[in-house]
């Protein structure tokens, strides 16, 4: 059936010359005080200033949605109005129907102004002494709709809002002028897609879900005409909050009004109106707290997603217009995240077990070459319902404060504003890249006492963890037992502020004042403390610095994303400084220290594993040496602790991944894991590689050059 009236098919309606008529005389009309005023003349020309191409191209605010990894399970949603565009070929006619015969049900005669309409108007009006009727037809409604969905600022959103003649008068005009350019169907189309229907539903397919649970090309008539009912007054005729009579009322007002145009027997609508509105309520899900419960874990993970958004230009100047691009753009997000790995990242950290512990467990996994996230997982749950959770362990804190477990939101591991934690010795991987950068070799040799008096650093006198570690040294076998006073030795000969720019390149960031004051170029030469792990991370970051030197020295930014698509299906894009465009999802690398010394770099990295070098010696013994046993490959990494073992580290790579795990107390820093604790990185790492790998091929590193050896 014909979605316009019975009464009207086939006829021609001849052009009222509305252009002029309505755009003025009905302003002289239906408002004379407008007109006496000459509101209604500025008006006119104020309509006539505006873009008209505004209206006939602006798509309302439209909902992002998370993935998952294969591009189909949908994981949650962004948006401030929940919305999918939907074609008018999508919809059920009766929603078509049911709006005209609630809304306006000349639209199908008038060309944008309705001058029965506003006659109607004029009369009630002059009765009530103002503005009780407005004569809007859904022209003039999308008309308000899109100046509100493209305003730019909250001025503009009010000026398309307010009840004004002025207001109204630009509605009408634009209204005439857009009628000349759309037709029927395609103004249909976008008004269904505009419409409020209450409940944060903006758009017939929202509605649809949220009241029906069904697609609005499945809406029955009863169902269309509750929705058509709403949009005079969501509130007023809601069916889900209230007791339904006012609902019911409004819904038979509409079904009748449906007969009344022919779109529906008599005997229909008796058989409706008996009908009681049964609704089937959905909550679309919104944001990271309300992930599928299958994949709660991967909050973490979605969270980073919007930290990292937040911080992209493509997407706006800054954070606040990039949050709303992603809650109103419509794009389509695909997470990075391996299932595999995360599957095994989430074993191998208690992530489901040991959310109870005041220590955080976490581990990250990235990609080398394209520094894709593949595994994000903490023992915790990523939860906004912090009702169970204990007082927080900080003996500062106040006692209002809760802990961050079981339940937290905080970016534990990295991507957000949180500091991170001490690394210890993981950092020794930064002086060594500098130092083998700046032309040093690998068998560079130092005798290293226990205990080490700097001169450079003012008197400092560091020493190492055990009194084995005391002998002649080279980077095979310092890096191998963490030998402390070897690499403040060797940070001696680059330079602190050459290992500081070093970590730099490599993706680090100082977040406290602290930090950001020893890292200043009038400081950093001093930082003599840098190589031993004293500055804050995360495990985001370690992680990725690693699989830089993995990827023989080729750096890319943390991504979390596989791909970013625009509402129409196009990839999302950014230009470039230099005027190149580029897809936003796609890896963004450069070279940050060459590949022969990210290849001595990791051969030194094999020697704490318990692996074998390709060139030199590790000196007997290491520091985790059951890694290269567990993960059954090439493996390397480092270790790291920090005084009296406040926290532990050990952050792993092979060819394929890179792994960063840490074990502390994000509420107390001071509250010491213990030595007994220190294993557990090393173990969430190595399981972790092993899990994720396993049933691939196995990859060797590739040797460094001789020139470089030594």
């Amino acid at each position: 059936m014909s979605n316009r009236p019975l009464a009207a098919a086939g006829r021609s309606v001849p052009l009222l010359r509305a252009g002029l008529i309505a755009g003025l005389v009905v302003a002289a009309l239906a408002y004379p005080l407008a007109a006496v005023t000459g509101i209604g003349a500025k008006a006119t020309a104020h309509a006539m200033e505006q873009k008209t191409d505004i209206l006939r191209t602006a798509m309302p605010a439209e909902t992002s949605y998370l993935y998952a990894p294969d591009g189909k399970t949908i994981l949650t949603m962004f948006y401030e109005e929940y919305r999918q565009y939907t074609k008018l070929s999508d919809m059920s006619p009766h929603i078509q129907q049911a709006i005209v015969a609630a809304e306006d049900n000349r639209f199908y005669q008038h060309h944008g102004v309705d001058p029965k309409g506003v006659a109607r108007a004029f009369v009630a009006n002059a009765r009530s002494s103002g503005v009780s009727q407005g004569a809007s037809t859904l022209t003039m409604q999308y008309v308000r709709m899109a100046l509100r969905d493209s305003a730019k600022t909250p001025k503009e959103v009010q000026e398309a809002t307010q009840q004004t003649s002025l207001r109204k008068v630009k509605e009408m005009r634009m209204a005439l002028d857009i009628e000349k350019e759309l037709t029927k169907e395609q103004i249909m189309e976008r008004y269904l897609n505009s419409a409020y229907f209450g409940h944060r539903a903006y758009g017939i397919y929202a509605a649809a879900q949220i009241f029906f649970s069904k697609t609005p090309a499945t809406l029955t008539p009863v169902e269309a005409a509750t929705l058509a009912g709403l949009v005079k007054s969501p509130s007023a005729y809601d069916p889900i909050s209230s007791d339904q009579k006012e609902a019911t009322g409004r819904r038979n007002y509409v079904l009748d009004r449906m007969a009344q145009l022919g779109y529906l027997s008599p005997d229909a609508v008796a058989a409706a109106r008996a009908e009681p509105i049964r609704t089937r309520v959905t909550d679309p899900a919104n944001d990271c707290a309300s992930i599928d419960k299958r994949y709660q874990s991967w909050g973490f993970a979605c969270d980073y997603v919007k930290n990292w958004w937040s911080a992209q230009p493509a997407f706006g100047e800054n954070r606040l217009e990039r949050m709303d691009k992603l809650r109103r753009g419509g794009y389509r997000i695909v997470l990075s995240l391996d299932p595999k790995v995360q599957a095994a990242a989430e074993k191998n950290v208690g992530a489901k077990e040991n959310v109870g512990s005041p220590f955080a467990n976490g581990i990250v996994v990235a990609e080398p070459g394209t520094g894709r996230v593949k595994a994000m997982a903490v023992n915790r749950n990523y939860s906004l319902d912090l009702s169970e959770n204990g007082p927080s362990s900080n003996p500062e804190a106040s006692p209002n404060i809760k802990a961050n477990y079981p339940n937290t939101v905080a970016p534990l591991l990295g991507g957000g504003s949180l500091p991170g934690y001490q690394a210890g010795s993981t950092f020794k991987m930064f002086p060594m890249l500098a130092a083998l950068d700046a032309g040093m070799t690998l068998s560079t040799a130092f005798d290293s006492p226990h205990r080490y008096h700097s001169q450079v650093y003012d008197g400092w006198s560091p020493s190492n963890a055990s009194g084995a570690m005391t002998g002649r040294q080279t980077m095979w076998s310092g890096f191998g037992k963490s030998v402390n006073t070897y690499f403040v030795w060797l940070e001696e000969q680059v330079g602190a502020d050459r290992a500081v720019r070093m970590a730099e390149q490599l993706g680090l960031r100082w977040r406290t004042d602290v930090d950001r004051e020893h890292a200043s170029p009038a400081k950093a030469k001093k930082w003599g403390a840098f190589t031993l792990g004293v500055s804050d991370a995360t495990p985001l970051e370690m992680a990725n610095a690693y699989a830089t030197v993995a990827a023989d020295g080729r750096y890319c930014e943390a991504i979390p994303v596989n791909s970013i698509t625009n509402r129409d299906g196009t990839p999302a894009t950014y230009r470039t400084a230099s005027g190149i465009e580029r897809e936003i999802a796609k890896p963004r690398c450069r070279q940050v220290v060459s590949a022969d010394a990210a290849r001595a770099a990791t051969d030194a990295a094999r020697c704490p594993t318990g692996d074998t070098p390709a060139k030199g010696s590790c000196g007997g013994w290491s520091t985790a040496d059951s890694v290269r046993g567990t993960v059954g490959r090439p493996v390397a990494g480092k270790t790291g602790t920090t005084d009296s073992t406040r926290s532990a580290w050990f952050v792993g790579y092979t060819p394929e991944l890179a792994a960063a795990s840490f074990i502390s107390d994000p509420d107390n820093p001071f509250n010491a894991v213990g030595d007994g604790q220190s294993q557990i990185p090393i173990q969430a790492v190595a399981n972790t590689l092993k899990e994720a790998l396993k049933g691939k091929p196995v990859r060797q590193f590739t040797p460094p050059s001789d020139a470089i050896v030594g």
